[in-house]
């Protein structure tokens, strides 16, 4: 299996081979009395070119499932557990079907199927599924005394949803897909992971697209960020200063591979010091204050333990300076982070300024025991 970490935007490429639906294959809607091991089938439908609606309307997603081919749609429940309730879908071109099969995964939390990838997936001639991973409420409240629903997110879903839909796409064409991938980014690039290394059969080919991992330190460094500039008002970095940052950043870096093109070609070569940006005469959007100094070469460097130094996590790397405002331009922390950190101390009020690096992330590790984590596969006799 290859496995490649992409961005999220990468494209699974293949040749496209025509598989028409086997004529002696059952129709869609006989589908609903597919049987299973932990599945129920809720829904079998054949839905005409252009019908499919979203829940919800489809948002700027609209448009792209207007322009959708004809295609048989399933859903199921799965129960591998007495506490577990999975929800999925599995989509099947009625016809030019490449003779292959797409998993596509979550972000954030999950708790919502993801239509608009699987739309994707579908229109280039995929077969394709997609879970809630167990729950359909916003953050990690689901997890709150119900472990299972937690393994069920962090790893199985994945997995039953895998076996599941391939069994479906099976009874549906006749045979088994030639090719199977799963596609994720965030979220689902953990996901990816999580699938490489606990059930390296399930697919042939990987794409783990800016992937949550490790997440429980991904998550103390995202908090971290969040004392070191977001606790005081004076360490905040405005967003209107992120364009003269990048600027800086970029003449300090740009040219360190030779060609000036606007871009880093590596950025651990990048050494950037933000005191070349210091103000000299008042505060100007061209300028950091002192304490704003300060919180940039913070988040350009790692999270350490206060204690030992020791690195938690990577910082930002040179370069991104335009996209911080999504983890340091709230009022406080990504919200995944926080909601990670209110379920390991099972407390849905939990204050993410109470935050103590080396204590907590212990906890968290303690807690979890690598659930959310996924880890390289070890070598045959390691």
């Amino acid at each position: 299996m290859k496995i490649v970490r992409a961005a999220c935007l990468a494209v699974v490429a293949a040749i496209v081979l025509v598989h028409e639906v086997n004529a002696a294959g059952p129709s869609c809607e006989s589908l609903v009395k597919f049987a299973a091991a932990h599945a129920t089938v809720t829904l079998s439908e054949e839905v005409p070119a252009g019908a499919f609606k979203a829940p919800g309307g489809g948002g700027p997603n609209a448009a792209r499932f207007a322009t959708l081919p004809a295609f048989c749609r399933v859903a199921a429940t799965l129960k591998p557990t007495a506490d577990s309730d999975i929800k999925i879908e599995v989509w099947m071109p009625a016809s030019g079907w490449n003779g292959k099969f797409q998993a596509v995964g979550n972000g954030g939390w999950a708790g919502t199927i993801g239509y608009p990838a699987m739309a994707q997936a579908l229109a280039r001639g995929y077969a394709t599924t997609s879970t809630d991973t167990g729950h359909s409420t916003p953050g990690a409240s689901f997890a709150f005394g119900h472990p299972e629903k937690l393994i069920d997110y962090a790893w199985r879903s994945e997995h039953e949803m895998t076996v599941t839909a391939k069994s479906i796409v099976n009874a549906f064409y006749g045979n088994s897909p030639s090719r199977s991938y799963f596609n994720g980014c965030s979220t689902g690039g953990r996901q990816a992971l999580m699938e490489a290394s606990r059930f390296p059969g399930d697919f042939d080919g990987i794409i783990a697209g800016a992937a949550a991992n490790p997440k429980t330190r991904l998550d103390a460094w995202r908090i971290w960020m969040g004392l070191q500039t977001m606790r005081d008002p004076a360490t905040r970095i405005p967003q209107e200063k992120y364009p003269a940052i990048h600027q800086a950043v970029l003449a300090a870096c740009d040219g360190l591979d030779g060609l000036k093109d606007g871009l880093i070609d590596d950025p651990t070569r990048c050494h950037f010091d933000a005191r070349v940006l210091s103000c000299k005469d008042g505060d100007r959007p061209t300028c950091l204050t002192a304490p704003q100094v300060q919180s940039v070469n913070l988040v350009l460097g790692p999270a350490t333990s206060p204690r030992t130094g020791a690195e938690i996590f990577p910082g930002f790397q040179p370069g991104t300076e335009l996209q911080w405002g999504r983890l340091i331009g709230g009022p406080g922390p990504y919200d995944t982070a926080v909601d990670q950190f209110r379920m390991v101390f099972n407390d849905p009020k939990w204050d993410w300024r109470t935050f103590d690096v080396d204590r907590d992330l212990a906890k968290a590790e303690e807690s979890l025991k690598g659930l959310l984590t996924a880890i390289e596969p070890k070598s045959v006799g390691d």
